[in-house]
């Protein structure tokens, strides 16, 4: 017998609850055995015995799908706050001296976002903590909300037209939709367009599964007019590019337009018939949010448009 069972026996549960949260964020045990650098065979022991010395089931398993049962579901709110503050354990006391000099960052994003409003967020954050390791992952829609939901990225930071139960977003900034064309189009020297006069021309949009797309295709119909799309290409910067080689005409949101896009391109509103877009900051509800975290949200903060869920919960 040990002579310390006590000790043993706290050390033998984190292991049991680290691999059992792990398994839910990653959504496997393989996946989860890949992470901790452990067997699928040492993960599935330890998930076994969870259950055995609580008594209840964690999982429902239908061949290589896990979904939690309602007992796991509390069982991971409860123990994923207690798995990531042990984790993190070393970096938290550290931050609390203010010698935040270690760790990783992971930030997704779209590509608009890492262009225009990522870039003095970052900037200012590497100033004050040069050790600090931050990875970007330039994803959009539903990839984004996978590295968020199995923990690969710690936020997120885009525009959401519908936030789903399980995400908290809180907006930072807001921008205006315009529409840009080739400084030689027939529209280009107008102040003003309606959607009737737009209606003829070729548009360049983002590819079909974005936001934008669904965007223009609704405010079409509710007009009851019809629209035409001349090229279908991913990112602003080219999209700006063939708009400025009169290609087609676009409508953005005003965040991806430069100092040097209005000597090249027309802009003009389109605030008259298309809604406004908010940026902001994207996590999953209930994220622990490591020290990390918490320094790159206060640089942010003062760009939020209202105090939201987010920075109330991790300023307690």
């Amino acid at each position: 017998m040990s002579s310390n069972p006590v000790i043993y026996y706290k050390q033998n549960r984190l292991k049991q609850l680290r691999a059992f949260c792990h398994t839910v964020r990653c959504g496997s045990i393989t996946a989860a055995a890949e992470e901790l650098f452990l067997s699928q065979s040492s993960i599935s022991l330890q998930i076994k015995a969870l259950e055995r010395e609580l008594n209840i089931i964690l999982f429902e398993r239908r061949g290589p799908n896990l979904t939690l049962t309602p007992e796991g579901q509390i069982l991971y709110r409860l123990s994923e706050p207690l798995v990531n503050g042990i984790d993190n354990l070393q970096e938290s006391f550290a931050s609390h001296y203010g010698k935040l000099e270690s760790g990783e960052l992971n930030i997704a994003a779209g590509e608009s976002t890492i262009l225009y409003i990522l870039p003095e967020l970052i900037k200012s954050f590497i100033q004050q903590y040069p050790q600090i390791e931050i990875k970007l992952h330039n994803v959009t829609g539903r990839d984004g909300m996978a590295l968020l939901r199995t923990d690969k990225a710690d936020f997120a930071v885009g525009s959401m037209l519908t936030v789903p139960d399980d995400i908290v977003y809180q907006p930072m900034f807001t921008y205006k939709p315009v529409l840009i064309t080739s400084l030689l189009h027939p529209l280009a020297k107008q102040k003003q367009v309606s959607l009737k006069e737009i209606s003829p021309h070729g548009l360049i949009l983002p590819p079909h599964h974005l936001s934008t797309w669904r965007i223009v295709d609704l405010v079409f119909k509710q007009h009851n007019l019809s629209y035409k799309v001349a090229l279908e290409a991913g990112g602003w910067e080219v999209i700006k590019k063939y708009v400025e080689l009169n290609m087609g005409i676009s409508i953005v949101t005003d965040v991806c337009i430069t100092g040097e896009d209005k000597n090249k391109l027309a802009i003009i509103p389109l605030d008259k018939y298309f809604p406004k877009r908010s940026y902001g900051l994207v996590m999953r509800q209930g994220k622990f949010c490591s020290p990390q975290v918490k320094r790159f949200i206060d640089i942010m903060e003062p760009q939020f448009i209202e105090k939201g869920d987010i920075v109330q919960v991790i300023k307690k």
